[in-house]
């Protein structure tokens, strides 16, 4: 049986990277994605040193640091991938990754980390975020959007089943596509996130720096903090203004390796997280550390975080309502300590992920090929 893999675009190593990874240790499979930017520890690390075939958007100008400027290109380049020869088509999407094109005899397993968000979770704010809430290119992106989700209903009738990373965003899919996906939450490497010995002398967050993620909330946070100090772990679009405006107690480290940032989790004292999340896989990353979280009360955190008791809630990314959270978890802490913490992800363990997704694929090929 020929598999073929599908991602939206691989450039750095984030939550969805990682589940690539997982899914990549399960099958001999032909990656395939918009672009392939990754340096070469990511490519090792998520693709075990495979290269993706890409699409047409790879050569064009400035598509390393700018590809999605493109966005309205997304379709009709992942329709382009040829995956004719394949038996078995899987795919993991939060864009287009799921709109390939395949034949009626192929079996294709989408992971879905959430339908696309732009389009239809909160195109208001991404509106807003990119300075785009009138005016003539307000217009074409409105109507880019509308025909995204046009297409984008439009290539499920080829997905045999839908998996979901978290209840959150299986409710998306229910409501959006009409289809009952099964849920199984992202792996966490137990062998890779583990104790550390060391103090915890800081606080972090890591994430992708684009407007969403509310980084800059967290910083100026800490601008009323200047006792405590915060390190930012990742890249993307937003960091040099981020940086730029940040106080002395707010570092910025950018994208690291995989042993540096778990290091910076074992030795943290909380990690801080403002985004409405799909799931958040770092949260259970940085528990697997014996680190607490303190997140934003909204989306895939209200399935994973339990108030006071592996971490804490604030109820508004206003960096009142974070100082506020961060003076709580120094007064009172969480009820489990970090061994216990740790326990806690066991089930969440990479080997069991694999297991239930090759369980799941396993059913679907049955199911297809019994009809």
């Amino acid at each position: 049986m020929r598999i073929a893999f599908v991602h939206d675009w691989l450039v750095v190593s984030g939550g969805a990277e990682k589940v690539t990874r997982e899914i990549l240790q399960c099958y001999d499979a032909d990656v395939f994605a918009l672009v392939d930017f990754l340096d070469n520890n990511d490519r090792a690390f998520i693709l075990q040193g495979k290269k993706a075939k890409t699409t047409f958007i790879q050569q064009l100008p400035f598509a390393r640091h700018h590809f999605r400027n493109y966005l309205p290109l997304f379709p009709a380049a992942i329709e382009r991938l040829d995956l004719s020869n394949y038996d078995l088509i899987l795919s993991a999407s939060y864009a287009v990754a799921k709109g390939v094109c395949t034949r009626p005899d192929q079996v294709h397993v989408c992971y879905v980390h959430t339908p696309m968000r732009y389009a239809w979770v909160n195109e208001a704010g991404y509106l807003k975020d990119h300075g785009l809430v009138r005016g003539p290119r307000s217009f074409l992106v409105r109507k880019t959007l509308e025909y995204l989700r046009e297409w984008d209903l439009k290539s499920n009738a080829s997905i045999d089943r839908f998996i979901a990373n978290s209840a959150n965003v299986a409710k998306r899919v229910k409501d959006i596509y009409h289809r009952d996906p099964d849920v199984l939450l992202p792996p966490v490497d137990t062998d890779l996130f583990t104790l550390g010995t060391g103090p915890r002398t800081h606080y972090i967050a890591a994430n992708r720096m684009v407007p969403y993620k509310s980084v800059d909330r967290i910083i100026e946070a800490f601008r009323h903090c200047p006792k405590r100090n915060l390190i930012i772990c990742g890249d993307g679009p937003e960091r040099a203004k981020w940086e730029a405006n940040a106080p002395d107690n707010v570092r910025f480290l950018g994208h690291l390796d995989q042993a540096e940032f778990i290091g910076l989790l074992q030795n943290a004292k909380a990690l801080i997280t403002a985004a409405d999340e799909d799931l958040g896989l770092t949260p259970l990353e940085a528990q697997a550390c014996g680190t607490p979280s303190i997140a934003l009360r909204k989306g895939g955190y209200l399935e994973t975080i339990t108030e006071g008791v592996n971490g804490l809630f604030f109820d508004s990314d206003d960096p009142a309502d974070i100082v506020e959270a961060m003076g709580r978890f120094e007064a009172h802490g969480v009820t489990l300590g970090p061994a216990d913490l740790r326990a806690g992800m066991m089930d969440y363990s990479s080997q069991n992920f694999r297991e239930r997704f090759k369980q799941l694929v396993l059913a679907t090929l049955k199911a297809k090929y019994a009809r």
